[in-house]
């Protein structure tokens, strides 16, 4: 099922003859190579700048990018078709996640919907078959609409006082509608994967779900230069038995994945369109399951350029530039092994994330312990390239 998503028409933006797009691919006997992607091929941008953290902090990304003529490496179309999981040729190119030495971060409880299943994993301590009466419990008190309610404001403020007195406070809703976001580490440098490959869920977990999100490539200047697509696949059980749990929920082997390219900023597409983006998600499972869900951008409770100032400034630096998962408002509740259940993944589902701007991201689930190990880290690109004799 997954490699109908992997050809030039799902793949790439629906605009993609006015999009620079930027990605990795993997040549055998190379390593990594940074190129852009057209219509007409994947051409090599090496000798404009060796990596992808390299290349956004150049001061017209954009621009460099259309003005350079790389070399011409194969087919969109035969890259796309390699990196399918099921049919991979390892000694033909195939794309990897499109950023490289940027830190990977993601805001968490930044849409309403999502922070009220927050909320209610919290209560039911990460069990399942309790969230249907927990959600209904919840929602009686704190209600479903606090989509009125800004992050920070005096507002929020009262609605906290009113809520610790009924017992009903979490530190999901702190961070909901507090001043200060949730950003944390999502996963490490190199370790996101791309469209076509595996993406982890732990072995020891029993209720899990995608997430789907718009994720911006930011410089070391906090500059936003671009977006990509992104699935921070996200563990309900380890997460609701305890905060403490989140590195444990959220970064295994191949839990999340990037791409299919960075779209970067011009003059035809920049941030105010990454606020109009409404993301479509899709779970086909081997079991005949179907599950549908969408995720708008103008629901956020934040707004993106807050939550970067949030994580870059005068005391955080992040030198090669950082990948920001902005959060979703997706938090499946629909049944799948009986009723009251709820959804969790199950190992051969194909997850498609899709908004026409930025393209397809396509990925199969399977179990953390099972996906491709990930072995190459930033010795290994290092290595690649002195050997190519690029600066690293």
């Amino acid at each position: 099922m997954i490699s109908s998503h992997l050809r030039p028409e799902t793949a790439l933006p629906s605009d993609h003859h006015d999009a620079v797009l930027v990605g990795r691919i993997h040549v055998p006997g190379t390593g990594p190579v940074l190129v852009r992607v057209r219509a007409d091929g994947v051409h090599d941008l090496s000798r404009l700048a060796p990596t992808c953290s390299e290349l956004l902090e150049l001061p017209d990304p954009a621009g460099a990018v259309r003005a350079h003529d790389g070399p011409r490496i194969a087919s969109a179309r035969e890259v796309l078709a390699n990196s399918s999981c099921d049919a991979r040729v390892e000694d033909t190119p195939f794309f990897l996640a499109p950023c490289d030495l940027q830190a990977i971060k993601a805001a968490g409880v930044t849409f309403v919907a999502s922070m009220l299943e927050r909320v209610i994993e919290e209560q039911a301590r990460g069990d399942a078959s309790e969230a249907e009466s927990v959600r209904q419990a919840v929602i009686a008190v704190i209600g479903d609409n606090l989509g009125a309610v800004k992050p920070g404001s005096p507002e929020a403020a009262r609605l906290k006082d009113i809520l610790i007195a009924q017992g009903m406070w979490s530190q999901y809703l702190e961070v909901g509608i507090g001043p200060d976001a949730e950003v944390f580490t999502k996963s490490q440098p190199m370790s996101a994967v791309g469209t076509g490959s595996e993406v982890g869920i732990h072995p020891g977990s029993e209720w899990n779900n995608p997430e789907p999100e718009i994720v911006l490539a930011v410089n070391s200047r906090g500059e936003v230069v671009g977006a990509a697509l992104g699935n921070d696949v996200n563990l309900r059980d380890f997460e609701g038995r305890s905060a403490l749990l989140l590195g444990k929920a959220k970064d295994n082997n191949a839990s999340c994945a990037i791409g299919p390219f960075i779209r970067l900023f011009d003059a035809k597409f920049g941030m105010a369109d990454v606020r109009g983006c409404e993301l479509s998600m899709r779970v086909e499972g081997p079991d005949g399951f179907v599950m549908d869900g969408a995720s708008s951008l103008a629901k956020i409770s934040r707004d993106p350029l807050d939550l970067v100032s949030q994580a870059i400034g005068a005391n955080h630096q992040y030198p090669d530039g950082f990948m920001l998962f902005l959060g979703t408002m997706f938090a499946p509740t629909q049944d799948r092994h009986g009723p009251g259940q709820g959804f969790t993944h199950v190992v051969g589902d194909v997850v498609t994330v899709a908004t026409p701007r930025l393209g397809t991201l396509a990925n199969r689930v399977n179990t953390s312990d099972r996906v491709a190990p990930w072995t190459y880290g930033t010795r290994s690109l290092m290595r690649d390239l002195a050997r190519r004799g690029l600066p690293g």
